[in-house]
């Protein structure tokens, strides 16, 4: 009973499904709609053909009416509570404590069957043991595991089961607990994944928000301090009757002035500039709530020597532009490939920036405002971009280019 359902696409609102009814299913989706978690109790009765057995023993005739009754009422409510576990670890309004109810009524039902009915219902055990798996916290959901391997073994003995059927029961009623112990484990790690790329995304963003400050508090503190002196002097020559000296310092105040206005609009400027690493971190989040790979270069969250501000904030205009067309036209991609080179062109060398997807490709569509404002962007640093389908026309191609600035730092 995994708990495995629908994403929600980035494009979605409340979980609302979009016209093109994509769905895509991984563990550790959360649950938003009535419709999802009916999508995800329907993946979990998959696993239901495990009571063929039960069913089977049922309608062989080998046991009387009341015993036919009970067993398949039994088999009936074991089936609802097992089910009921994904509808409480799913709504927001039912208390988690009601799971332990539902997985005690499983591992009473899983005995008294057994024992009452025969070794055809030992196979309840196996469900009981992936439940244990999901409901019990940490390592105690291995201890439930044995456990509950432990008390089939004891049943079926006590019952007269032969060891090859105890065998063939019990070590998927193990293997099977285990396995979904390391599957919460990875939907855990996963999710912490996804928590922890949220944050370098918002502590790249205050990052720059310090950077922001403290150039504006650098800039502004010492030419208001020199508009203060300034000021003040000029007030002392003005007292004194020294015009000239006066008009001087008024006019080294307005050359303050304009030149701190100057400083203050480069440092606006350079803030709401997008850089490669925030553009990464917000890749990565958007192509993982869209169920898309990123696989990126790691060059991408390194200063490249040579790359300047303007060139590089194309470059991660780019980049955005790029994973925005992914995550909306790239219906069926499941991969996203994020490239950092540098090449030699006619006019010199050049960073390239090179974004595929292997999506359906772009078609017959003609390119959107979005890449044509990209293209007037790089033009403006000196570079071009470069858009079409990918290789034996899967996929998309984004490449852009932006020209290297000599010397070792770029500066």
């Amino acid at each position: 009973m995994q708990s495995t359902g629908p994403a929600r696409r980035p494009d979605q609102q409340h979980g609302e499904d979009g016209p093109d009814g994509r769905w895509t299913t991984y563990p550790g989706a959360p649950v938003d709609t009535r419709r999802q978690l009916m999508v995800k109790l329907m993946w979990t009765s998959v696993w239901a053909f495990y009571l063929l057995y039960p069913v089977q023993d049922l309608t062989t005739g080998q046991h009387d009416t009341a015993g036919t009754v009970t067993g398949a009422v039994l088999l009936v409510v074991f089936l609802a509570a097992y089910l009921s576990l994904v509808v409480i670890r799913n709504s927001r309004g039912i208390a988690r404590s009601r799971q332990y109810v539902s997985f005690a009524l499983l591992a009473g039902i899983a005995v008294g069957t057994s024992i009452g009915l025969g070794d055809a219902w030992l196979t309840l055990f196996t469900y009981t043991s992936v439940c244990a798996a999901i409901i019990l916290p940490g390592r105690t959901a291995l201890i439930g595991v044995t456990a509950t391997t432990g008390v089939l073994a004891v049943v079926g003995l006590t019952t007269g089961a032969d060891h090859s059927t105890l065998v063939a029961i019990g070590l998927p009623c193990l293997l099977a607990g285990f396995a979904m112990y390391g599957m919460q484990r990875l939907v855990t790690t996963m999710r912490e994944l996804r928590e922890a790329r949220t944050a370098v995304a918002h502590l790249a963003a205050s990052e720059e928000r310090l950077r922001l400050a403290r150039d504006l508090h650098d800039l502004l503190g010492h030419s208001l301090s020199l508009i203060a002196i300034k000021s003040e002097l000029a007030g002392r020559f003005m007292d004194a009757e020294k015009a000239a000296e006066a008009r001087a310092q008024v006019a080294d105040i307005e050359q303050v002035a304009r030149q701190s206005l100057t400083d203050v609009r480069e440092a606006v400027s350079g803030f709401r500039r997008p850089t490669l690493q925030v553009e990464l971190a917000a890749a990565r989040t958007a192509l993982a709530a869209s169920q898309i790979h990123l696989d990126a270069d790691p060059r991408l969250a390194e200063d490249r020597p040579g790359l300047g501000a303007e060139e590089a904030g194309a470059l991660a205009w780019a980049l955005r532009e790029a994973v925005t067309n992914v995550v909306r036209h790239g219906v069926g991609a499941t991969r996203c490939t994020v490239h950092l080179d540098e090449t030699w062109e006619e006019d010199g060398r050049h960073a390239v920036l090179e974004v595929v997807d292997n999506g359906p490709g772009p078609g017959k569509s003609q390119p959107g405002n979005g890449l044509s404002g990209l293209r007037e962007r790089l033009e403006q640093v000196g570079g071009r971009l470069d858009a079409g389908p990918a290789n034996r026309g899967k996929g998309f191609r984004l490449r852009a280019l932006v020209p290297l600035r000599p010397g070792p730092t770029g500066e």
